[in-house]
């Protein structure tokens, strides 16, 4: 096993060091967050940081990197607007949704440079990843910066939950495994994960020698 102390990790090629550390944490959430401009320009592009904060409020958050290295379109439009949707990637539109990563100027929409299509619902003016097996609707509620690396944490409130009936159990579960949803590694390595098996609710174990450290 390679052992990376903190002085070879100051030293590592910078390349390198963005790889290992993006791909350490393991597998992260393919989702695309798409918004609509003040000006009506749809825009959609890539995240891996969306992570659930609680369900009662349904809220879900996502890191917002320096927005004076480059345009962060999507964190200003959702400044604007209060709105945006979270649609999870699956396997057909991996190229597509990767190849939101790229920096287009505001001006451009990047359903028009990739398979994605746009799609809107009912009285909802944001748009959506049509296709997508689970596609929510979010109202931006705060955000928090976090000083040690210039980034924002924003979060939002489900307001609108679209999920395939396929997918979903008895009991609420969404099997994502049912629609290829993809996850990501890294920057770069897309993976579509299937589902072993469900463990259940768990309670300590009744009648057992505790095992203690001496």
């Amino acid at each position: 096993m390679i052992h990376f102390n903190q002085e070879k990790l100051d030293n590592l090629n910078n390349i390198y060091k963005i790889n290992l550390i993006n791909s350490c944490s393991g597998y992260k959430p393919a989702n695309l967050i798409a918004t609509v401009s003040k000006n009506g320009i749809e825009n959609v592009a890539i995240f891996s940081s969306v992570v659930h904060i609680g369900s009662n409020p349904p809220l879900l958050g996502f890191v917002v990197r320096p927005s004076g290295e480059v345009p962060r379109n999507t964190y200003t439009n959702i400044k604007e607007t209060g709105f945006y949707t979270i649609n999870h990637v699956f396997e057909s539109i991996t190229d597509g949704a990767h190849h939101t990563s790229a920096r287009y100027d505001e001006s451009i929409s990047e359903f028009d440079v990739t398979n994605l299509e746009a799609e809107y619902k009912k009285e909802i003016t944001t748009p959506f990843v049509k296709g997508s097996p689970v596609q929510m609707q979010m109202q931006y509620v705060t955000e928090y910066y976090i000083k040690e690396n210039n980034t924002t944490l924003v979060l939002g409130k489900i307001v609108d939950l679209y999920v395939n009936d396929e997918i979903i159990d008895k009991d609420g579960y969404l099997n994502l495994a049912r629609a290829n949803v993809a996850t990501v590694t890294g920057l770069d390595g897309y993976s579509i994960p299937k589902l072993k098996n469900r463990k259940g609710y768990q309670r300590p174990k009744a009648n057992i020698l505790i095992k203690k450290k001496c």
